[in-house]
């Protein structure tokens, strides 16, 4: 979410950001799995934790069956009567585009209702909209109130937040022992954020003595939780010998690790030990490849450096593209399949958003002359099924694009679980 960057090397970045909605992009992808007759049974009578448990099933293994329709429909269902993680889970799905199109209004409206029911995560999840001022106009001091009911409720991710804006000084006064302490709350419920945060904190010892030990330690922890933030600062310290000594194949082991999640400082990272021949050779084809991934991903960082490269191999007498292709590079072709399986999910939840939306067009205007006399009701209609016309083509463009990028996607998976030893099924 809101990093902290550390200045001075070639990229770093303090904290890791909120757990993005692709923490599993190398899972196996769920298999489509007919609900259970009960199931359908109590959410067709009416039941809303079923209603919410049955759209779930759809939602999950949508990126199989490419059924958000039936996901969009029973999580309104559900809303309607009122409970509340429908609710949250509608405007999570507006906030991030994931098959409607994205309504940041919207999203905090349905926020605001499971928020005022005290639901923790639609509370964390406004006061987020709140922070970044997305459908609602930026205010801190908004935005500590919803994180303090959350954390109330033991929610180790806004107890993290509320130690981020006394780090920063947001809606409050700048204060490192107040984040210490949110910090280590969050860490005692498990938040590898906040554990990396404590690291940080110990290490240039903001609000204590400066104490890399202790730095390294809160690292570890948060880096076995799956923290690739973490991970990222590991490589660093052994990059650079930060209170311990330089050992560059440490640093490239964890740099590969956090690269693995797509952490876009690591890829940086990996690129200039590569341009620079940091415990291996200088090899400018791979530090082109690497800062490309880190580029792709938005690390301004990783941009620079590429820019920078490129214009030196061609002031060099060089052309980057006669730089030879790091084919066969494991590392490199895992952080280029997350990338690409992060970027095809993220497709096809707007292809599909467009799709539905083309759809539900399409029928409103075939609709529109219902209710009126004959003569006018003919009229309408005429009118209105040409136009629908149009949107019903476009809904068939977006799914079939959505198909296509569907099929791409099993294949990739496929080959993860090929690489993994796992029987595909």
């Amino acid at each position: 979410m809101n990093d902290w960057a550390r200045i001075g090397g070639p990229g770093r970045a303090a904290l890791d950001g909120l757990a993005s909605a692709f923490l599993c992009l190398f899972c196996p992808l769920l298999f489509a799995q007919a609900p259970s007759a009960d199931l359908q049974q109590a959410a067709t009578a009416g039941n809303a934790q079923a209603q919410f448990d049955l759209a779930n099933l759809y939602f999950q293994t949508r990126f199989m069956t490419l059924d958000y329709t039936d996901a969009l429909s029973w999580y309104r269902k559900s809303a309607a009567q009122g409970f509340a993680a429908a609710q949250n889970q509608l405007g999570s799905m507006y906030e991030d585009n994931l098959g409607v199109p994205q309504d940041y209004k919207r999203a905090a409206s349905y926020y605001r209702l499971a928020a005022n029911q005290g639901f923790a995560q639609a509370e964390f999840n406004l006061a987020n909209l709140y922070e970044v001022g997305h459908g609602v106009k930026r205010n801190y001091k908004q935005a500590l109130s919803w994180y303090r009911k959350a954390a109330d409720q033991n929610l180790s991710a806004a107890e993290k937040q509320i130690g981020y804006f006394y780090q920063c000084g947001f809606g409050v006064k700048r204060d490192f022992a107040q984040a210490h302490t949110w910090y280590q709350r969050a860490a005692d419920h498990g938040n590898a954020d906040a554990e990396n945060q404590l690291g940080f904190m110990a290490g240039e010892g903001w609000g204590e003595a400066q104490n890399y030990g202790e730095a390294l330690s809160w690292y570890y922890k948060a880096s076995e939780r799956g923290s690739n933030a973490a991970q990222e600062n590991i490589g660093f310290i052994f990059q650079h010998g930060t209170g311990v000594g330089t050992n560059y194949g440490l640093a490239m082991s964890w740099f590969v690790k956090a690269a693995a999640q797509g952490n876009s400082d690591a890829d940086n990272q990996i690129g200039w030990m590569y341009q620079c021949g940091q415990g291996v050779q200088t090899d400018n084809g791979r530090a082109l490849a690497w800062y490309q991934l880190a580029a792709d991903l938005g690390n301004v960082k990783g941009q620079n450096n590429l820019q920078a490269l490129t214009e030196d191999l061609e002031d060099d007498g060089g052309e980057p593209q006669n730089v030879p292709d790091p084919n066969g590079d494991a590392a490199i072709a895992q952080a280029q399949r997350w990338e690409t399986i992060r970027n095809l999910r993220a497709q096809i939840d707007h292809d599909e958003a467009i799709a539905v939306s083309e759809a539900d067009f399409a029928e409103q205007l075939h609709d529109i002359g219902h209710g009126k006399n004959n003569v006018i009701a003919g009229m309408f209609n005429a009118i209105g099924s040409a136009a629908a016309v149009q949107h019903e083509g476009d809904a068939a463009k977006y799914q079939t694009e959505a198909v296509r990028l569907r099929d791409q996607l099993a294949q990739i998976d496929g080959q993860n679980r090929a690489g993994a030893g796992v029987p595909s099924r």
